[in-house]
């Protein structure tokens, strides 16, 4: 195809070692669809991938997620044709004016979402997802603390969790991040500080779980903001990964759990991602999380959207426009 391009990760490195290269996306096969994209959404899990600390052959095509319109449908789909809206988060190879991926990892934009607020949306939103309703079922009155509140996966997970009656105790890493989030308690500084302000609010008894999108800086302060039983739920390496843990420091700071998730075991089949799928857009048409997007870069200038990701420049989503 004359005129596709994409954005790779020509080694492993810092922003500087992304690059625009041309492609022909060519045909798609069996059981494939073919999106020329409208919007892509930038996550932090991208500089995994460019960094090299999630594993990818070189040249790495980058990015998961992006919105658009289906230009071309292989053999054997019947659930899609050419112009229909849709959306994916699955594979690599997201930062690209086209993008062929399989049928069943696609879902469709209904009426009323944007391409955009779905790129923005779909990789963070269905992340907010499973943390909120599928990893453990919290109930109204129940406390959560909220690292990286202002954050993409954050900006999405406070209010979702507010909606079900959780009181939220959010945490920002300035006063500025702070005051843009809606929380029972919206918090902000050390995390040196954090697991006293977090007992000082729930009387002492710490808080049922935490989300934890921070990694290693967050990790001391999340196992102390914990009560008796609690799950702390390290799902993103922001500040680093985690460092080696013994399991007595669980059994030392009250039997506590822990989980490392990643939203493609939530979304592993076509009707797990179907349902994870309605249950965002259903929040968002309902105006319960929004897509606040808080920077477009145009999708040439990927390795400045990643420098701005990783010096913690940004709020909300961030999306990347080809």
């Amino acid at each position: 195809m004359s005129g596709a391009w994409r954005m790779v990760a020509q080694s492993h490195g810092g922003p500087e070692v992304i690059a625009r290269e041309d492609f022909d996306p060519g045909r798609p096969g069996e059981g494939e669809i073919l999106i020329a994209q409208d919007a892509i959404g930038l996550n932090f899990i991208d500089t995994y991938y460019r960094t090299g600390l999630y594993p990818a052959p070189l040249p790495t095509p980058l990015g998961s997620e992006g919105a658009g319109r289906v230009e071309a449908v292989g053999p054997g789909v019947t659930d899609f044709a050419v112009g229909d809206v849709v959306g994916c988060a699955s594979g690599l190879g997201s930062y690209a004016t086209h993008r062929i991926v399989p049928a069943d990892r696609v879902v469709r934009i209904p009426q009323g979402v944007s391409t955009q607020d779905a790129a923005a949306m779909m990789l963070k939103g269905m992340t907010a997802c499973y943390l909120a309703e599928d990893m453990i079922a919290l109930k109204a009155g129940q406390v959560a603390l909220v690292h990286a509140a202002a954050g993409g996966v954050g900006s999405v997970l406070v209010p979702w969790l507010r909606d079900k009656g959780v009181i939220v105790i959010a945490h920002s890493g300035s006063a500025e991040k702070a005051a843009s989030v809606e929380a029972d308690h919206s918090l902000h500084g050390s995390f040196d500080d954090l697991a006293k302000a977090v007992r000082d609010l729930t009387d002492g008894a710490g808080v049922e779980v935490v989300y934890d999108g921070v990694g290693k800086d967050s990790w001391a302060a999340s196992l102390a903001s914990l009560k008796r039983r609690g799950l702390l739920i390290s799902y993103g390496n922001a500040s680093g990964a985690v460092p080696p843990i013994s399991l007595l420091d669980l059994s030392r700071n009250g039997s506590l759990y822990v989980s490392r998730p990643t939203l493609f075991d939530y979304i592993a089949t076509a009707d797990d991602l179907a349902h994870t799928a309605e249950r965002l857009f259903d929040r968002m048409q309902r105006g319960v999380v929004k897509a606040v997007i808080g920077q477009r870069f145009a999708l040439a200038d990927a390795a400045d959207a990643h420098r701005a990701l990783e010096a913690r420049k940004t709020t909300g989503s961030t999306i990347l426009i080809p």
